[in-house]
């Protein structure tokens, strides 16, 4: 690495901890504390996502790659800075360890297209029911030479400047381990969809398994005292009065005193009956775990809410822009938070109609005001370049709240 990359890097880290020291992040910690305890008093904004790859500030400037995904990092966050939202900024960047045995032993081919941006296709490996003897049961372990010379290759450029987090929990979290993101890959939607008539015993056999083996690597994980505090997973701010604060360095806690996080994007199209069947009832084990449980993402969870409230330290919903708003407010009630994402295609991604977004987000924040509802702002692929769009958003979401909130 250069002297030049160095000193990038180093200049973003100040302008980075600047930021992480203002005296609003801890104002903004005490809101999402209350808020994720059933505390709060109105929504609280968080975006997620903001087509940050059609933003000039994303271009960097170092030559070295690992530099510049540190780069990336700094540059991202001063910019997401701007929005004026209710995230959080932790005056700490993280190392991920290097990991030994972490996947099932196959895997899906990509096959990507010949054009930049565009979607691909799995070459799904489970293509006979007897593939499934080729898969390996995944361990945790680290491999703690690869893991110190990536976590000393940025502590000895800012190590002095900001603190370094070496975050050693498992590799099996968020979409490694809801299940239903490999199941998707290894057997492809389609297939195991057809399973769920054709072969369920076969189905379950797999599904059973994979629940298993995530589980047995959390375990270990806890065993070696791996799993620390900046390993919450809830797709939001993760305090909560229940549990202990994210940390740097603080490892060898309990699962009970973190945030856990699955989905069931692949799930979208089957009945919650089925979906409880083939999939919730084997996520549960691993959930149940954790202190507190965030679930869902894109996917539409109307019509599953009743099967939810089976996972016992459920505290999220998400409300993705397909679901029914009224109908989940309904049934989401006061019980959980929840966890609304309006459409980003309505909100931001062609142009910006004031009228359009304040009647979307007034409707729906008027059906959902005897719940406990924060905003989410994700998935947002395009804002046709406008580096103002996510900030002039923010400013008509809260111009919402307070009209519908008082």
């Amino acid at each position: 690495m250069t002297d030049k990359d160095k000193e990038i890097l180093r200049d973003l880290a100040k302008q980075y901890l600047d930021i992480c020291n203002k005296p609003q992040q801890q104002e903004r910690r005490k809101l999402w504390r209350a808020h994720n305890s059933f505390n709060g008093d109105r929504p609280l904004i968080y975006i997620r996502a903001f087509a940050w790859h059609e933003m000039p500030q994303s271009s960097c400037q170092c030559e070295d790659a690992f530099a510049r995904g540190y780069e990336s990092f700094f540059r991202n966050h001063l910019f997401w800075d701007t929005f004026n939202d209710d995230s959080i900024f932790e005056p700490w960047v993280n190392v991920n360890a290097v990991y030994r045995s972490a996947g099932w032993g196959i895997g899906a081919r990509v096959i990507s297209p010949n054009v930049s941006g565009g979607a691909c296709k799995f070459d799904y490996p489970i293509k006979e029911l007897d593939d499934i003897k080729k898969m390996q049961t995944p361990k945790h372990e680290i491999d703690e030479e690869k893991t110190s010379e990536n976590y000393h290759r940025i502590y000895d450029i800012l190590g002095d400047i900001i603190t370094i987090n070496l975050d050693r929990g498992p590799a099996h979290r968020m979409w490694s381990a809801d299940i239903s993101t490999d199941l998707g890959h290894l057997r492809g939607i389609e297939n195991f969809m057809l399973d769920m008539n054709d072969n369920p015993e076969w189905l379950h056999e797999l599904v059973s398994f994979m629940s298993k083996a995530i589980l047995a690597t959390h375990d270990q994980a806890e065993f070696a005292g791996d799993w620390g505090l900046c390993a919450h997973q809830n797709q939001a701010m993760p305090y909560a009065e229940e549990l202990d604060d994210p940390a740097p360095n603080h490892n060898g806690v309990s699962r009970k005193q973190l945030w856990g996080y699955m989905a069931a994007q692949e799930f979208a199209l089957v009945s919650p009956s089925m979906h409880y069947e083939f999939l919730l009832q084997y996520q549960i084990p691993i959930l149940s775990k954790f202190g507190l449980v965030a679930y869902g993402c894109c996917e539409d969870l109307t019509n599953k809410i009743d099967i939810l409230r089976k996972i016992p330290n459920l505290r999220r919903i998400a409300v993705s822009p397909f679901a029914d708003v009224a109908k989940c407010a309904e049934q989401i009630g006061k019980d959980y938070i929840f966890s609304y994402r309006p459409s980003p295609a309505d909100m931001v991604s062609y142009g910006l109609d004031e009228d359009k977004i304040k009647a979307i987000l007034k409707k729906d924040l008027e059906s959902a005001k005897e719940c406990h509802v924060d905003i989410t702002l994700k998935d947002v692929e395009t804002v046709q370049g406008d580096p103002d769009r996510i900030r002039n958003w923010v400013k008509i979401t809260r111009q919402v709240i307070d009209e519908v909130y008082g």
